[in-house]
């Protein structure tokens, strides 16, 4: 098996590789998108960082290639539902730089609280301004952590032991989990009401880009200091650089930039931002444990046919994935619905498998489930490997049982999710050989076909109430593309499932919603 390593990576690594009996590897760096179309036919493997760019085009000429291996979290660079459709696993390393950028973010707040760039940079020019650098201590300030994920709960961790006051925000992540250990959960207002420092640890996705903005600064302590060590574009950086000016931001200290590299920034012009250029995890011991980690993890799959942290292809062997391919979908495609169905921090999770599943071991589909929940929360890192003990990091309990009976069915899988505000049951089985179906959502019975643009409306069950829904959607000229009604067992009420040949917009939902007989309505993708 041959392996190409096609980005600079730490020496460890790429020691594994050539030490390891049936696998060549090749070092060939700085190859131009021509180049390494030229030569990928011949690699069963591809180890990357994030200049390689894996696109379409790369792929359709890997005729061979099984795998590809980032030696780090961040898969910008890889296409990869196009690997998906080559039959190519996707793998990345989370957790090897967790510790790295969490004590970057605390070099950050400690640097711009004294002015040591300042300091240093004017001492360098023979000058001695000692008055004008005072600075702050952090003792018994606040520090207000959004996002409590691995980074976040290890930057909080660190602050405590400066003796700060550490608050949190993370809407996924149960304030009985925050509490217990041992931070205070708050809202996001009062976060940005309470905190001296506001540091940010959460994935760039469409619900945080721009979540620091003029109006949220305008909330936020006269003199409060930002640090952002995550990704750029989650503070609007014009915003940032006004809330500077005028005083009511201190400072920031900024490790990642919208545009990367930023070039000529207006916030680089100011005496009160310090920056680096994304070093978060640029430490000798990050890089050497991701390289360590993307060899060993590729050696495995090549030889052994073992998935690990793969964020395409649950972590089954070969031979098993073909067994429970429909199950895992069926149960991916479960949690996702259950993600969007749901409102507020997730506390319990149970899956129950009920009749006959051939003794197949079910622990992928779990994972497929918990995949399905999680992604939508925090975004690109969930894969079959890291699931559950994200789930448990979450706050998260859960559980999963079987029985040898169900009504109707030969095989069912129910999930239940229980939030601080309730519990919603989803439950679904397999027709024929591989086709998933839902049946069941709460006390409504249904048959739906998990995927495309969906919606869900409560509705009461009166004459009128779907034949407006559908002069609603007409109107907007949406077509239905499949409707399916299910009645309450033991009420008045019925819910109607709409698959549509295009989303129904924001607007749209809320015209439905005000219709007489309709109750609710939530749309979603699966």
């Amino acid at each position: 098996m041959k392996v190409l390593v096609s980005d600079k990576m730490d020496e460890t690594g790429i020691e594994i590789f050539k030490n390891e009996d049936g696998i060549d590897v090749d070092v060939i760096t700085g190859l131009s998108p021509e180049e390494l179309k030229q030569i990928i036919g011949d690699y069963h493997a591809l180890a990357i960082r994030s200049s390689t760019q894996v696109t379409k085009e790369i792929l359709d000429a890997a005729t061979n290639l099984k795998v590809i291996g980032r030696a780090g979290i961040g898969l910008d660079n890889v296409d990869i539902p196009e690997s998906t459709e080559h039959g190519i696993a996707v793998m990345n390393t989370p957790g090897g730089n967790t510790v790295t950028t969490a004590e970057h973010a605390i070099s950050m707040m400690m640097a711009l609280t004294r002015n040591i760039p300042r300091g240093t940079a004017t001492l360098k020019q023979g000058l001695w301004e000692k008055k004008n650098l005072q600075g702050r201590e952090l003792f018994n300030k606040t520090l207000g952590v959004i996002g409590f994920g691995n980074i976040g709960s290890i930057v909080a961790t660190l602050a405590q032991g400066l003796k700060m006051q550490v608050i949190i925000f993370d809407p996924n992540i149960s304030s009985e989990h925050i509490e217990k250990a041992g931070f205070k959960s708050v809202t996001l207002e009062e976060l940005y009401q309470q905190s001296d420092y506001i540091t940010i640890h959460v994935p760039k996705i469409e619900s945080t880009t721009h979540l620091l903005n003029k109006e949220t600064f305008a909330m936020m302590k006269k003199g409060v200091m930002v640090i952002n060590c995550a990704r750029g574009g989650i503070i609007q950086e014009q915003d940032l650089y006004d809330a500077i000016v005028s005083g009511q931001v201190a400072g920031a200290a900024l490790d990642v930039f919208e545009t990367e590299p930023p070039g000529n920034h207006p916030l680089l012009e100011l005496d009160q931002v310090i920056a680096t250029p994304h070093l978060g995890a640029s430490t000798q011991e990050a890089q050497t444990n991701v390289a360590v980690a993307v060899a060993n993890q590729i050696i495995a799959y090549l030889k052994n046919d073992t998935i690990i942290n793969a964020v395409n292809v649950p972590s089954v062997t070969g031979e098993l994935l073909k067994k429970l391919k429909p199950y895992l979908h069926l149960g991916e495609k479960m949690g996702l619905m259950q993600s969007q169905l749901v409102k507020g921090p997730f506390k319990e999770i149970a899956i129950e498998y009920a009749g006959n599943f051939y003794d197949l071991d079910l622990k992928p589909v779990t994972l497929a489930a918990l995949r399905g929940i999680l992604t939508p929360l925090v975004s690109y890192e969930v894969n079959s490997v890291n699931a559950a003990s994200l789930a448990k990091n979450m706050g998260i309990k859960v559980t999963e049982t079987t029985s040898d009976e169900t009504e109707n069915y030969l095989n069912l899988i129910r999930i239940t999710v229980t939030t601080e505000t309730g519990t919603n049951l989803v439950a679904g089985t397999i027709f024929g050989k591989d086709d998933p179906r839902i049946i069941r959502i709460n006390k409504f019975r249904l048959e739906v076909i998990p995927e495309g643009h969906l919606a869900l409306i409560h509705n009461i069950d009166k004459p009128g109430s779907i034949g407006n829904i559908g002069t609603c959607l007409g109107q907007h000229e949406i077509n239905i593309a499949r409707m399916m009604v299910g009645r309450e067992d033991d009420g008045d009420r019925n819910i109607i499932f709409l698959r549509t040949d295009t989303p129904i917009p924001d607007e749209v939902a809320t015209e439905i919603s005000d219709l007489g007989l309709v109750n609710s309505v939530i749309t979603f993708e699966l």
